[in-house]
């Protein structure tokens, strides 16, 4: 193997920038899916997930009980982690007393290694499925098991252009130059790969019915394992996934790489490219005319995380890989050098914890493997530590703190575990605890929490589904939606193409919404409509007395209401005109309408969901005064701001005191045990309101009128705020009103309601789009 002509060193150290860290980041992990006993499920691949060969991001591996998860090409690397978190999620909670077995070396397997199942596919599948009997029959399925991750990095086109051009060096083109940015970065990750086995190693035990060739003679952790002497990484190891015998490609350029692969085919090393399984392999998008991405296949499950992917470690890896480009090349990378990466590979996986372990320098000398990790550790920091930011900063501190102690890597750890723990106990507890943390929290799409609840319970459902999905803007929680050649766009998860824009008008406009509801017969508040402070001021009298609501003529969330049950306060009901005013320039002062307020969701002329929303309130003690029992009451892990999570925290602003006041209380007043304080009169969710689910005890005649609102408007997804007397008895023209027709209602508060059922509208709003 020749060296290249290309040396791009000049150009990347001349222009190197903290830019290089931009790029495209993806995973791909494996778990196997066990019974509550630890042993190989038997079972299909669950159904929830559709066609295993079309779906985008949740399939199977090797065999027909190990899932694969997926991610599609994220911006940043914590991104995609909680894209993969969210998989795993998923994944977890729509198994049938099943786990995923968070660690890389296989659960209980039968005795019978033919009984490990094959991954079936339909006829379109059939390549597919030949494959994995040929893998079985050349490797075994036991081995086929051992589970990992693959990370997908490409690096930014935008920022190799701008790199590029800042080049004098015209003796090569962009794309020579691009091919020659990533087979850099690989011919040195594929030398000192050996440094990331070392440290992130994660598979030193084996289950005792894993038994073969390799690990029959070792010695047992406990009377259910065996650990390898030395090992870090059995999967990493020469009794890991590997090919039978080492391959050593040309790298110099995509072309000879291409043509060694086909060599390797000829001599029969291998059958067909994807079956070199390297610890990086090239990546190609376009059939093999370009290098897409890397993709880095030495990561082991790490069971002490959920998604079993460290987000320190990940970005250890990146910044590696970073490293690995910025680094000058010291030598060929013929023959001779990959044959001496590869004993130090397997160094680094089969005997990190043996006091003699070395590696072999590129000089060829022998050194001892905690010298040479710090001396590349130096080389990582000389290299990339003026291009991290402050998240980045904090992992290489991770990764010095296991460089410098031993008992910090994973796993050591883990050893250190086990010597009081069964291996299979210990993994199902793990596996146990992780599905009670799904459990807990079903409605964040990790990585996107900052967007709207139920924004991310629209994603988590498309996800299931394998709908394809991309987020447009993120501040404006606009997303596409794509499946089998059908695209729709989504805004705020209810806000579609379902609706017509005049509908979403009639909504958006009170008045509006009320002269329809009129004429159709149906029952809305009377009231007046000002457009200026002044004029609305000398309503004060007309309203005497009464119980009224103030508000904004164009208004959604409860922004800018506020109502007075006695309107008896005229600096009270001037402050709540110009609140209204703040929020439109038009506003509405309304009868009060007695009775409770429910949120009725519809969809295509369907009532999906009924909430009574309870306001904002705290229950005394005796104790605490109310603004101390607010700020308790907000602790609830449930509670955040912004709607993003499924109750919102409850404010202490000025509409809030304003409400104490009409009840001659403040923020600083002590309720006495018992006693329910409300912090305002309307219901919203999102000004700190409860919700519990109503929709199976509501009399049917509410609900054929929230239908007929619905015809009424022409809009097929509305939230109406209907006020009803008594929801047991039938609908009269005098015991109910509709006070409101919201045209972006939330779905997150039907389907995690503070109590009752899950109403699952996430999944009926994708079945009204046609998923």
């Amino acid at each position: 193997m020749e060296a290249t002509n290309i040396n791009i060193d000049d150009v990347i150290s001349q222009n190197a920038s903290s830019r290089l860290f931009e790029g495209g980041f993806g995973f791909e992990k494996e778990n196997v899916r066990v019974t509550l006993n630890g042993e190989l499920a038997q079972t299909p691949h669950p159904a929830v997930f559709g066609n295993k060969r079309e779906h985008p991001y949740i399939t199977t591996d090797f065999s027909e009980s190990q899932v694969e998860m997926i991610t599609p090409v994220r911006h940043s690397v914590d991104e995609a982690i909680g894209f993969l978190e969210t998989l795993h999620d998923e994944v977890s909670l729509n198994l049938d007393n099943e786990l995923l077995w968070p660690q890389s070396t296989p659960p209980i397997l039968p005795e019978q290694e033919t009984d490990i199942p094959i991954a079936k596919f339909d006829n379109q599948g059939s390549e597919m499925e030949a494959y994995r009997n040929y893998l079985a029959e050349n490797y075994g399925r036991k081995k086929q098991l051992l589970s990992g991750v693959h990370f997908n990095i490409s690096f930014d086109e935008v920022v190799l252009k701008q790199l590029y051009k800042t080049s004098e060096d015209s003796a090569f083109s962009y794309e020579q130059f691009r091919e020659q940015v990533y087979l850099k970065s690989l011919r040195n990750f594929k030398r000192y790969r050996w440094f990331l086995i070392a440290l992130l190693g994660n598979s030193p035990v084996v289950h005792s019915s894993y038994a073969n060739e390799c690990v029959r003679h070792l010695p047992k952790l406990k009377d259910d394992s065996y650990r390898l002497m030395h090992a870090g990484s059995m999967r990493n190891s020469m009794c890991g996934y590997r090919n039978k015998e080492n391959l050593c490609l040309n790298y110099n350029t995509f072309k000879d790489y291409h043509q060694s692969v086909d060599d390797a085919i000829e001599k029969g090393l291998i059958s067909q490219p994807k079956e070199n399984y390297a610890s990086i392999r090239i990546k190609s998008l376009d059939e093999g005319e370009t290098i897409s991405h890397l993709e880095i296949r030495l990561l082991d499950l790490n069971p002490f995380v959920k998604s079993g992917v460290d987000v320190h470690h990940a970005r250890i890896i990146h910044q590696f890989l970073v490293y690995c480009l910025l680094k000058p090349e010291l030598n060929v990378f013929d023959i001779k050098t990959q044959d001496r990466a590869y004993a130090n590979h397997e160094q680094a996986a089969s005997f990190i914890m043996d006091e003699n372990a070395f590696i072999i320098a590129d000089d060829g000398k022998q050194l001892p493997m905690q010298k040479a990790i710090e001396l590349v550790l130096n080389e990582i920091e000389h290299y990339t530590l003026k291009y991290l930011d402050e998240k980045y900063q904090h992992s290489f501190a991770e990764l010095k703190r296991m460089v410098v102690d031993p008992t910090l890597r994973p796993a050591v750890r883990m050893l250190k575990e086990l010597k009081s723990h069964a291996f299979v106990d210990w993994t199902l507890n793990k596996a146990k605890l992780y599905l009670q943390e799904s459990v807990s929290k079903t409605y964040n799409f990790w990585g996107l929490e900052d967007m709207e609840l139920s924004t991310q319970l629209i994603m988590r459902e498309a996800l299931i589904r394998g709908v394809e999905m991309q987020v447009m803007d993120k501040l404006e929680n606009f997303i596409k939606l794509s499946k089998n050649g059908k695209t729709e766009f989504v805004m705020q998860a209810t806000r579609t193409s379902l609706d017509n824009y005049v509908s979403v008008l009639l909504m958006e406009n009170k008045v509006m919404t009320k002269k329809v509801l009129q004429s159709a017969g149906i029952n809305a508040p009377e009231g007046l409509e000002f457009i200026d402070a002044n004029t609305a001021h000398s309503a004060f009298d007309y309203f005497s007395g009464q119980a009224i609501v103030i508000k904004p003529k164009s208004t959604n969330f409860g922004l800018g209401i506020t109502i007075l049950k006695q309107n008896d306060d005229k600096q009270l009901f001037e402050r709540a005109v110009a609140i209204a005013f703040e929020h439109d320039s038009t506003i509405l002062v309304e009868k009060f309408i007695s009775g409770k307020e429910y949120r009725m969701f519809l969809i295509n002329d369907e009532l999906v969901g009924i909430l009574h929303r309870v306001p904002a309130n705290v229950i005394g003690n005796g104790q605490l005064s109310i603004g101390q029992l607010i700020s308790k009451k907000n602790k609830d892990p449930l509670r955040g701001k912004g709607y993003k999570s499924p109750l919102e925290k409850i404010a202490m602003g000025e509409a809030e005191a304003m409400f104490l006041q009409t009840q001659g209380l403040d923020f600083d007043s002590v309720p006495a045990d018992g006693v329910t304080i409300y912090l305002r009169e309307n219901s919203n969710i999102s000004t700190g309101g409860d919700s519990i689910d109503f929709t199976d005890d509501v009399h049917e005649s509410y609900k054929e009128i929230a239908v007929e609102a619905a015809k009424a408007l022409n809009v097929k997804v509305t939230g109406l705020d209907m006020m009803i007397d008594d929801i047991s008895k039938p609908a009269t023209q005098s015991n109910y009103s509709i006070i409101e027709m919201n045209f972006n209602p939330a779905i997150h508060i039907h389907c995690h309601p503070y109590i009752g059922k899950n109403r699952r509208l996430n999944a009926k709003m994708l079945d009204a789009l046609g998923f």
